[in-house]
């Protein structure tokens, strides 16, 4: 069942009001792949009346008013992507297309939509409620942090939407002790996961740098960027805080993972796989044809890569759902009157991280010192296909299942890593997971900007691509491989580019099309590098290409047709 959008539908469900409402960037769609939709349910199970507000009028108070008040609070997210990212391309152009919108045209995100939103409410609800952030775009800017569309250090998104709180993370966890709080009248400043402002800096707490010392000192940012990034495991986390004007947010440390059964329980809520009809009639949303029937299998990611926010968010530690869980949803996925034989997708950040973590780590948190992957697969990981192996192979058992889609990516280096079942799985997927390409992201050749990346070297990519054909070969079967590249990431230059080039043509043998410039999103050690012009973790100075030309003339020198050109 669809949480209610309208003051009719919260009337059948026989509330007089709602306790909380979700305002978002996007459009209801109700999945267990849409943050919003995921908080809803989980506050719904939990025994609180919730309504949802999608891409909301910011010029009136038709959509933002036609639930009234909520009597705990409103929560705030600008969608399933930082609307910064959804609403412009890393050259700095407007994006014409929004996939979480009906019909596709991309004018009913606003810019910074969560401070948007957050405005808009007490615009019309003076005194209101609190207004707790949520989501993608909340969490990444929780601190002072680079904001590359205005070029500059930004206060926390707290500050700036003049927020009561933020749970960042995951948060099914955080929200319901926040709702539970607020109902009982209690102080929630406690809750982990979540972050607040106060006056003064409660006892216990690692200060950062403040805004202002990292807004005009570099090297005062890179510190407290790296306070910031070793303080993001539940088991060892200490609170945080930072002076942002007069006043201080405080992050208390992160909420404990969900666990197996915990992560079971979410996944089983009743999801519609479809958008609300409130916004049907309005055209198709793209986004619904990759995620209707796709499964996620687990949350969290060992890659820790440089440019990717994935470690901030959901974590460094991987965690799962059982096999009975995911059968049950594959089950009722078969059900759907749309289903027409395919899954596609069966995943999560990264398809090949199911079923096996570090001991280590999930009792005594991440080592600070050092990666999973990176420069090479850890010892203490012990990667380990088989689990996945088995899973895929009772799904494929699932009557009214034809084909299962492995679409999320693979890391090549891990299967290689596996010497117990890292061929075995591969030829798995070959044989029945690949819908005539396999997505890898080796990202570049050179290893210095690989370094920087966070990314192990390119023999890995050709022992993969070696094993790839060969297995494909025995199974007679005619797949190829996407290979997934970056331009102008932070210590790339033109003639890296060219080299890359080079190895793409000869070594690879193609002409690379998933070519994705580099954008400084919040919250990366990537787009530190890209604000400080400096290697975070040795201090020496990098090049960084910031000019959108010279962006663009990156990309084009690996995506000219002509081997010979080069922009």
């Amino acid at each position: 069942m669809f949480l209610p959008t309208t003051k009719e539908e919260v009337k059948e469900r026989g509330w007089d009001t709602l306790d909380v409402i979700l305002v978002t960037g996007d459009a209801y769609i109700d999945s267990p792949f849409v943050g919003v939709a995921v908080i809803g349910k989980v506050l719904l199970n939990a025994g609180y009346a919730v309504g949802i507000i999608g891409q909301p009028d910011t010029t009136t108070d038709r959509d933002i008013g036609r639930l009234g008040e909520p009597r705990l609070f409103w929560g705030v997210t600008g969608g399933c992507i930082d609307s910064m990212v959804a609403n412009y391309t890393a050259m700095g152009r407007k994006r014409k297309r929004d996939d979480y919108t009906p019909g596709g045209v991309n004018t009913r995100r606003p810019d910074r939509a969560v401070i948007v939103y957050s405005n808009l409410i007490r615009h019309y609800f003076k005194d209101t409620r609190p207004i707790v952030l949520g989501g993608i775009e909340a969490s990444l800017r929780r601190i002072a942090h680079f904001d590359f569309w205005s070029n500059r250090i930004r206060k926390s998104i707290l500050f700036d939407a003049k927020g009561d709180y933020l749970l960042y993370g995951m948060a099914e966890r955080s929200v319901v002790d926040l709702a539970s709080c607020l109902r009982e009248g209690r102080d929630p400043r406690s809750i982990r996961g979540i972050c607040y402002v106060s006056k003064t800096i409660p006892p216990g707490c690692l200060e950062l740098s403040s805004f202002r010392e990292a807004a005009e000192d570099k090297d005062a940012f890179t510190r407290m960027f790296h306070i910031f990034y070793r303080n993001n495991d539940p088991l060892t986390a200490l609170p945080l805080a930072q002076k942002q004007d007069t006043r201080c947010l405080i992050q208390n440390p992160p909420a404990p993972y969900l666990s197996a059964g915990e992560l079971d329980g979410v996944y089983n809520l009743g999801y519609q796989r479809d958008i609300h009809p409130f916004h049907q009639g309005q055209g198709e949303v793209k986004a619904l044809e990759t995620m209707r029937f796709s499964i996620a299998s687990h949350r969290g990611c060992y890659g820790e890569c440089n440019f990717c926010a994935i470690a901030i968010h959901e974590g460094r530690t991987v965690r799962w759902r059982s096999q009975e869980s995911i059968i049950a949803e594959a089950q009722e996925i078969v059900s759907h009157p749309l289903f027409k034989g395919t899954i596609q997708d069966v995943g999560g950040p990264t398809a090949n991280m199911y079923g096996f973590e570090c001991a280590k780590k999930e009792t005594e948190g991440f080592c600070a010192e050092k990666r999973c992957l990176f420069p090479k697969v850890c010892p203490n990981l012990k990667v380990n296909h088989g689990k996945q192996i088995s899973l895929l192979k009772e799904l494929r058992s699932i009557k009214g299942i034809r084909k299962i889609v492995i679409a999320s990516g693979i890391r090549h280096d891990m299967v290689l890593g596996d010497k117990v079942n890292g061929t075995r799985y591969l030829t798995e997927v070959i044989r029945h997971h690949v819908s005539g390409q396999m997505k890898i992201a080796p990202e570049h050749s050179e290893v210095h900007v690989l370094e920087k990346m966070g990314k192990p070297g390119h023999d890995l990519i050709v022992k993969f691509r070696d094993l790839f054909f060969k297995l494909t070969k025995k199974e007679g079967k005619k797949q190829f491989l996407t290979y997934y590249m970056i331009a102008a990431h932070p210590g790339c230059c033109e003639d890296d580019m060219k080299r890359l080039k080079a190895f793409a043509v000869h070594e690879l043998r193609l002409l690379p099309e998933q070519v994705q410039v580099f954008t400084p999103t919040p919250s990366t050690y990537s787009t530190v590098m890209y604000w400080t012009e400096r290697d975070p973790f040795t201090g020496e100075h990098i090049f960084v290409e910031k000019t959108y030309r010279g962006r663009e003339r990156q990309k084009n020198i690996l995506t000219s047709r002509s081997v010979g050109q080069t922009y």
